[in-house]
């Protein structure tokens, strides 16, 4: 899941988007994106790619100066937060994670709002069209290197003012 990307990929604007808000305000809201990919993963199903952020308040632009959502700055929150919901709303056959652009502490997104991130990337495979019914969730385990590196980000979150 590429989170904090808000923009085009594969030359266009998002496929999909859903926003559920948070509180009574529409100021603060999760808000995802999803792209449909032009390949389609080995049994020929379509690959979506999605970006997410967690939308604090409205206001200007940072870089352009028009109004849009600024964003909280813990990206991956958003991330495990969305796949977290997948899951109880029984919706995941497997969710596993591959290393993306790595770490970045103190990443701006095109609105210059800061960010920061694992740079991992979660893969979730949804149960087929119909499914019904929860199963157990297979999950894949990582390499050493990126336990490692999950040990030591987990240090670092709260440091930046993550969750």
């Amino acid at each position: 899941m590429l989170i904090g990307f808000s923009g085009y990929l594969f030359g266009r604007r998002q496929d999909l988007a859903f926003e559920q808000p948070a509180g009574g305000n529409a100021r603060r809201r999760h808000h995802v994106r999803f792209w449909r990919s032009p390949q389609a993963d080995e049994d020929g199903r379509p690959v979506w790619l999605g970006a997410g952020t967690f939308d604090t308040s409205v206001g200007l632009s940072h870089t352009t100066g028009q109004i849009t959502h600024h964003i909280a700055p813990d990206i991956d929150a958003e991330r495990d937060t969305l796949m977290r919901d997948l899951e109880a709303a029984g919706r995941l056959a497997a969710l596993y994670f591959v290393t993306g652009v790595g770490p970045t502490v103190n990443g701006r997104n095109g609105g210059g709002d800061r960010y920061f991130t694992d740079g991992e990337l979660a893969v979730g495979v949804l149960t087929p069209e119909g499914a019904t019914g929860k199963r157990p969730l297979e999950r894949l385990p990582s390499p050493t290197p990126v336990v490692i590196k999950n040990q030591l980000w987990a240090w670092l979150r709260p440091a930046l003012g993550g969750r």
